[in-house]
This record gives structure tokens, C-alpha cells and sequence, in this order.
């Protein structure tokens, strides 16, 4: 009775077994993506034609912008973008910042073995561009000796360096194209499609394509090393490719077929946007770059000096303190503020600090490293300040009957503010322009906001001169400010 039972039992635990490892197995073959039910996307947001915001709606748009909502419709997920300057691109990929990079990374061999790769969704040749009237330059051989302008940390300026070419590092192509028109740099070495895109953008004839360099480039998606994303990228870009998408989106943007696949027919360019003035482009975005400034470079400037100021009052009274732990860990602090660059650690807090589990949003992220870094200039200002009070001072409040923090409070320190001011003043203009780093951490502030607006219209000189008017206009009303209260603080010097 007892074994037929058993067997039974056996059989229906087999069963379940079997069921359980079936449902766990369709369970957890949920793909990444579908499963977050968002992708989320690195961009630069100023790379025209690819990642750059339209002169008109302020919308992001571009080659891989539109290729990025295209796998996300395949895919049936939402699609958020992530602006960030290229330099800080993969740091930030590599800090879970967002999912994969779409801004016409090139695959190459140590890009494969750090990242993952998708398939290209964009294929072109690397070309060296000149000045048209430069005739001394038609291959990687006549490079030796010139000076090329690339971006830092992408596969062309190690191709100028290997040709033997002095290599000066630009954000990007714009920026690059920019300097070869001026005559600052010989060569520019870049994709073919971001350079034909380019020239039928602005019909720009004071630079040539002059040779190419021998190489093919493909550009793909960039995701962290065993992400699994690339199953569902690959087959949403393949869907993509066959169904003539790509071929559509690159005659949109590049005025060619750069997508690897055969242009469908009747598949043509859009009319030519609209050229504007200089004049004209810096009216309509008065207020863009006001917006700006009045909504992170001002809030941003002052919330950080406030902190600071309070890390600084501490700082500089622990280093005054006869306690030689205190004295000797307010020193350290010091010197590693005044040792090191403000933005290394701007990228130490918000690049570094995901790796040890601690991920800070952009602009809390900017307004800690700002704080931290006037903490360690004001606190030298404040010690020298309260310093410069005569110590009779100190004695007579001991006479009178006030404490330590009595004496401070209503003798010393209204008087060393006055002293204060002036320096603690050129902090905060200095710190109304250092403000601009943060534009490498994903804040969208005033120079950020100009950078955008003058990547689709290579307008550099009249947006970065509007935006200069601003810095400098936020810097008048601080130095009005600062002599207004140096005038009311008179009455609390010794005379």
C-alpha cells in the first residue's frame, strides 16, 4: 500500500519540479530591457547632425537620437536620454548613469573588449579634412608636423598621432571644423558621414575633404561589459535595417544612406533648415540662456557659497583650535581642496562615488563638490580674518564675562567679517564662473545651454558671447552687493 503510494508522490514532485523549472525558465528569460521597460540613453546633445537640440522646439533630435527612439518603439519600452559631454560619456555609462551610449561610438577592438558592442547602425570612412586652400596635405603620410584637432578619447586622434600629426584635444567636431576654418589647426581627421553631413548642412567652402585615412568606421551602440542588452539591441537594429528605417532616419540627417543597408526607393533628403543670423539666433534665445541662469547657475552659485561658508566657518575655527587632532585634520582638509582641480573632484563625487554604492543626482552632486571646494579656499580667508583681530580684544571679553563662543559671536567675528568680505567676495564671482564645470556632470547650466543652442548653427562666437554678457552681468550685481555690505559693516571696525 505504502509503495504504490510513494511512487505516486514521486511522480507528482517530479511533475511539479519539472512545471516550477518551466515557469522559472520562461520567467527569466525576460530581456533586460523589456523587463526595466526603459532604455535608458547617453548623448551629447551638441554633436550636429547626430545628438544636438532643434534650433526651433528645443527638442533633442539627430541621426542617433532618432535610431535610439526607433530601437525603443522595436522594443516597446520608453526611451530617456541622457546629455553628457563625451569626455565624461563613458565614466558615466561605466557609473550606471544610463543603459548603452548612442553617439556614433566607433567599434574597435578595445572598445569591444571593455564594452559591449552592438552592430553598427552607421558605417563611413575616415576622411582628413583641410582648409581649401591647402594643397599640402592628401594622405595619412603628409601628416607628420601638423597639428589636428580631435576629441581626446576617440579613435581619429590616435590615428593623427600615429601618422606622426601634433594632436590638440576639442570637445568634438564642431568645435574641431571651427578652429580649421580660423586657421588655428592643419587637419581635422573625422567620420565621412559627420563631415558630408556637415558641409551640406553649411555649405561651409573654406574647408575640403582632402584624402581619406584608409579606414572604415562603424558605429554602434556602447553598453557595460556582460550587460545582456546586445540580444535585444541586435535584433531590434536588424528589424530596423529590413525594414528600410535606418536608410530613412540617415537621408533625414546626413543627406546619404550611412546605414549599411540599401536606401529604399523614392527615400530622399528633408528640405534644408532654415539658416538665421547671428542676430537673430542670439534674440530668440535670450531668454533660453536667462532661463538658465536664473534656474541653475544662480541657485546653484548660491546654495554652494552658503555651504560652503558654514564647512569653511568650521574648518577655520578647528584649525585656530588648540586640539591637535582637530588643528591637524582641518589642515589635511585644506590641502587636499587647494591640491587638487575642482573639476577631478567634481568627477570623484559624481562619477567615482557610484562605484562604492553612492550615486548623488547631477546638481546635488555639483552643489557637494562646489561647497566642499569653497569650504577649503573661505576657511583660509576666515582663519586669516578672525587672526587679523587684536588679541586684547579676546581679553577684554574675558574681563566683561563672555565665553568662547560669546566672544566670537559679538566681538571677533562681526569684526573679521569686514576684513572677510573683500576675498570671500572674489570666491563667489570665481565661484559664478566655476560654475560652468558643471556642465561636465550633466548639469544643464548657462554655458551647457549656449553649447546646445550653438552646436546645430556653429555659431560659437555669438552664443559664448551672450553667454559671457551673462556671467559678467551676475558678476556686476555680486560686486554691487559686495560694496554695499563692505559700507554697512563699517561701524564694526575698532577705531
Amino acid at each position: 500500500m505504502h509503495r504504490p503510494h510513494r511512487a505516486l508522490l514521486a511522480v507528482l514532485l517530479l511533475a511539479a519540479l519539472i512545471l516550477a523549472g518551466c515557469a522559472g525558465s520562461s520567467g527569466g528569460g525576460d530581456t533586460p530591457i523589456a523587463s526595466a521597460g526603459v532604455l535608458r540613453v547617453g548623448t551629447e546633445g551638441v554633436y550636429a547632425p547626430f545628438s544636438y537640440h532643434d534650433a526651433a522646439t528645443g527638442e533633442l533630435v539627430g541621426y542617433d537620437v532618432d535610431v535610439a527612439r526607433a530601437v525603443g518603439e522595436k522594443l516597446g519600452v520608453r526611451v530617456e536620454f541622457v546629455e553628457t559631454p563625451w569626455d565624461s560619456m563613458f565614466a558615466a555609462l561605466e557609473a550606471d548613469r544610463f543603459d548603452v551610449v548612442a553617439n556614433e561610438v566607433t567599434i574597435n577592438p578595445e572598445r569591444q573588449a571593455k564594452y559591449d558592442l552592438s552592430q553598427p547602425y552607421s558605417v563611413g570612412e575616415g576622411v582628413i579634412v583641410t582648409r581649401a586652400d591647402d594643397t599640402s596635405i592628401t594622405s595619412t603620410a603628409d601628416l607628420k608636423g601638423k597639428v589636428a584637432a580631435e576629441n581626446a578619447t576617440s579613435n581619429w586622434s590616435e590615428v593623427a598621432r600615429k601618422a606622426g600629426a601634433r594632436v590638440e584635444s576639442v570637445e568634438g567636431f564642431t568645435q574641431a571644423i571651427t578652429l580649421l576654418s580660423q586657421g588655428r589647426v592643419d587637419v581635422v581627421i573625422n567620420d565621412s558621414i559627420a563631415v558630408y553631413a556637415y558641409l551640406a548642412e553649411t555649405k561651409d567652402a573654406s574647408v575640403k575633404i582632402a584624402g581619406t585615412v584608409g579606414e572604415k568606421s562603424e558605429q554602434g551602440f556602447a553598453a557595460r561589459k556582460d550587460s545582456g542588452l546586445l540580444p535585444e539591441l541586435n535584433t531590434a537594429l536588424d528589424q530596423l535595417r529590413a525594414d528600410g528605417t535606418l536608410a530613412q532616419i540617415s537621408q533625414k540627417y546626413l543627406n546619404a544612406n550611412a546605414s549599411g543597408a540599401p536606401a529604399a526607393a523614392g527615400q530622399g533628403a528633408d528640405t534644408a533648415p532654415q539658416t538665421r543670423s547671428a542676430w537673430q539666433l542670439v534674440r530668440e534665445n535670450l531668454w533660453p540662456l536667462a532661463r538658465a541662469a536664473l534656474t541653475m547657475t544662480i541657485p546653484l552659485t548660491v546654495i554652494s557659497f552658503a555651504l560652503g561658508l558654514v564647512i569653511a566657518l568650521a574648518v577655520a575655527l578647528a584649525r585656530l583650535s588648540s586640539n591637535v587632532v582637530a588643528s591637524n585634520v582641518a589642515r589635511f582638509y585644506i590641502s587636499v581642496i587647494r591640491g587638487t582641480p575642482l573639476l577631478v573632484q567634481l568627477f570623484i563625487v559624481f562619477f567615482a562615488l557610484p562605484q562604492f554604492g553612492v550615486k548623488i543626482d547631477p546638481f546635488p552632486a555639483a552643489v557637494i563638490a562646489f561647497s566642499l571646494n569653497v569650504g577649503g579656499y573661505a576657511a583660509e580667508i576666515i582663519r586669516s580674518a578672525i587672526q587679523s583681530i587684536p588679541k586684547g580684544q579676546w581679553e577684554a571679553a574675558q574681563t566683561i564675562g563672555l565665553d568662547y563662543t560669546g566672544t566670537l559671536r559679538r566681538i571677533i567675528l562681526p569684526q573679521a567679517t569686514r576684513v572677510a568680505v573683500p576675498p570671500l567676495s572674489n570666491t563667489l564671482i570665481s565661484l559664478v564662473k566655476d560654475t560652468s564645470l558643471a556642465s561636465t556632470i550633466l548639469v544643464t547650466e548657462l554655458l551647457r545651454q549656449a553649447q546646445i543652442i550653438a552646436a546645430p548653427t556653429f555659431e560659437f562666437f555669438a552664443l559664448y558671447g551672450t553667454a559671457a554678457v551673462y556671467y559678467w552681468v551676475i558678476c556686476l550685481v555680486l560686486s554691487f552687493g559686495q560694496a554695499r555690505i563692505e559700507h554697512r559693516l563699517e561701524r564694526y571696525v575698532a577705531r
